[in-house]
C-alpha cells in the first residue's frame, strides 16, 4: 500500500463531499478520490455549444438499455460531480415521503423525517439556500394558471444561488444545466470541498478512477483499500462508495463477482434503480419574454400527489435549437426562442427490482435495465400531469409541447442500493453500511428508497452529512 488514511471516499458529488466535510472537520484523515478532473473556472462552462451541442464536459461512456441498445446517460465526471451542473433546486423530502406506499410501488425508509432534519438544517446553511421573487411575466402567467385552476398551488423554489446572480445576466441565464465559473451557484466543490481543501488531514485526488476494492488477505468481506486506474493503491480503515447510483453498485458488483462472496443482499445490488420520470414542457406565447432568471417557482396539485411542476431557466434560440428537430430553420428557432417558457414535470417513479444497474462483463458495456412498463402507475400519473398542464397553458394563451427526457435523463439517479434493516430487502443498513461487509459504506444517492416528487440533491447532501457524523463517532 502507498498511503494510509482513516477513510477513503470514492466520488466528490453531494454525498461524498458532505461525508468528507464532516470527517475532515472531525480531524479524520480523509482521502477523496474523484474519477474526473477539475472543471475550468472560465466562461466555457456557460457556452451552449460546448455544454449542450458538443458535450465537452459530459460523460461519453456508452451503456446498454433494457433492450440492448446503445445510449449515453447524462452523467458528469468531474470534481463536484453533477452538483456543478444541476439547477440548484434544493428541496427537503416531506415526512410522508419517508414512508412506504405499496399501492404505488414505493419502498419506505428505515427511519423518518426527524432523523434527517438536523442534517437538512445543516445542509441548508452550508449551501446558503434562498428563494427569489418571480419576475413579472412569469408571475403574470402563473397567476392566470392558478386563478383558472386553483388546485395548482404555487410555492417559491428553494435555490442554492447567490442573490448577486441577478447582476450577472450570462450567469442568470445559464445556471440551470451549466457550471458557474463565478461561484454563484452552490455546489459540493465550492461549498464543501473548498472549505477543507487546505486541511493537512484531507487529500483530494482528481482524474484517477477507482478500478477495484481491495480486501484483507483471505477475507473478501473486509475492505481495506482501493486500487486506481493508474495502478496506485491506498489503504484505509473505512471505504465509502459515493460515485453515484450508476457507478457505486457496479464497483460493489465487480468485487462480489470477483471474490465469489454470496451476500444475503447480493441480488439487490443495483436493483430498485430510480431516476424520476421527467419531461420538459415548453409553452410558446405570441409575445416576447423578457424575464431572465425564470427558475423561481414550483407548483403542486393534489390530483398528482407524486409529482411537481418546476419553472425552467432561460430558454433562447441557441438553447432551443439543441432540442429542436434538425430540419427546423434557424430563423424559427430565434422566433420561438423569444417566446418560449419552460417547465420541468417530475413524477416519482415506483421501485421495481427489475429496474437495475448491471456492471456487465469485464471490458463490456454497463447496463441500465430500466423500463417504464414496470411502473405503469407512475407513468399514468405523469401522463395525466402533462395533459393537465398543457391544457392550463392553453387557457393562459400559450401553446404547449412536451418531451420525455428518456433513458439519458439520469440527473436524479438513485435507489440502486437501498437502505433498510433487513439484508433480504435492502443493501445497506440505516447508517449506510453494506449488509454482510466490513468497513464498506455507501454515501451517495444509491441508498435512497424513495425519490420524492422533487429533486433529491438536498437529501443526498443530508445523507452524506449524517454518514460523516456516524463514521466520525465510530472512530472517536
Amino acid at each position: 500500500m502507498t498511503a494510509q488514511h482513516d477513510v477513503i471516499i470514492i466520488g466528490s458529488g453531494a454525498g461524498g463531499a458532505s461525508a468528507a466535510y464532516k470527517l475532515a472537520n472531525a480531524g479524520k484523515r480523509v482521502l477523496l478520490i474523484e474519477k474526473g478532473p477539475f472543471l475550468p473556472r472560465n466562461a466555457s462552462t456557460l457556452e451552449v455549444r460546448q455544454v449542450f451541442v458538443d458535450g465537452v464536459f459530459k460523460n461519453h461512456v456508452v451503456w446498454l438499455d433494457s433492450k440492448g441498445r446503445d445510449f449515453v446517460p447524462g452523467e458528469f465526471y468531474n470534481v463536484g460531480g453533477k452538483t456543478k451542473w444541476y439547477g440548484a433546486a434544493l428541496f427537503r423530502f416531506r415526512p410522508v415521503e419517508f414512508e412506504a406506499e405499496p399501492d404505488y410501488g414505493l419502498l419506505g425508509w428505515p427511519f423518518g423525517y426527524d432523523e434527517l432534519k438536523p442534517y437538512y438544517d445543516e445542509a441548508t446553511d452550508l449551501l446558503a439556500i434562498t428563494s427569489f421573487e418571480n419576475e413579472p411575466q412569469l408571475q403574470a402567467l402563473l397567476d392566470k394558471i392558478t386563478t383558472a385552476d386553483p388546485e395548482w398551488k404555487l410555492h417559491p423554489l428553494p435555490l442554492g444561488l447567490s442573490k448577486d446572480i441577478v447582476n450577472h445576466p450570462e450567469e442568470a441565464k445559464h445556471f440551470d444545466g451549466f457550471a458557474s465559473p463565478a461561484g454563484l451557484k452552490s455546489d459540493s466543490e465550492r461549498n464543501l470541498i473548498d472549505h477543507i481543501r487546505d486541511k493537512p488531514n484531507f487529500t483530494l485526488i482528481a482524474g484517477d478512477p477507482v478500478s477495484e476494492l481491495i480486501a484483507a488477505p483471505g477475507d473478501p468481506r473486509t475492505i481495506i483499500g482501493v486500487k486506481c486506474a493508474d495502478g496506485s493503491t491506498y489503504e484505509a480503515d473505512t471505504v465509502v462508495l459515493a460515485a453515484g447510483a450508476m457507478t457505486s453498485p457496479r464497483i460493489l458488483q465487480d468485487h462480489l463477482h470477483g471474490s465469489g462472496i454470496n451476500l444475503p443482499c447480493g441480488d439487490l445490488v443495483g436493483a430498485n434503480f430510480k431516476m424520476h420520470i421527467n419531461s420538459a414542457v415548453l409553452g410558446f406565447s405570441p409575445f416576447t419574454d423578457h424575464d431572465v432568471l425564470r427558475k423561481t417557482a414550483v407548483l403542486y396539485n393534489d390530483k398528482f400527489p407524486h409529482s411537481s411542476m418546476q419553472c425552467l431557466g432561460w430558454i433562447d434560440a441557441e438553447i432551443l435549437a439543441t432540442q429542436a428537430p434538425k430540419e427546423m430553420p434557424g430563423f424559427l428557432d430565434k422566433f420561438l426562442g423569444k417566446r418560449a417558457i419552460g417547465f420541468w414535470a417530475t413524477t416519482e417513479d415506483a421501485s421495481s427490482p427489475e429496474n437495475r444497474i448491471i456492471s456487465g462483463a469485464p471490458g463490456g458495456k454497463p447496463i441500465m435495465d430500466y423500463s417504464l412498463d414496470r411502473i405503469k402507475t407512475a407513468t399514468k400519473e405523469h401522463d395525466a400531469l402533462i395533459d393537465n398542464w398543457i391544457e392550463n397553458l392553453l387557457r393562459a394563451g400559450l401553446v404547449g409541447f412536451d418531451k420525455y427526457m428518456g433513458m439519458a435523463g439520469t440527473a436524479h439517479a438513485l435507489g440502486s442500493m437501498v437502505t433498510g434493516d433487513d439484508p433480504k430487502t435492502s443493501v445497506v443498513d440505516p447508517h449506510g453500511k453494506v449488509h454482510g461487509m466490513e468497513n464498506l459504506y455507501v454515501g451517495d444517492g444509491s441508498p435512497l428508497p424513495r425519490a420524492s416528487r422533487v429533486n433529491p440533491s438536498l437529501t443526498i447532501y443530508a445523507w452524506g452529512l449524517r454518514l460523516g457524523d456516524h463514521l466520525a463517532r465510530m472512530s472517536a
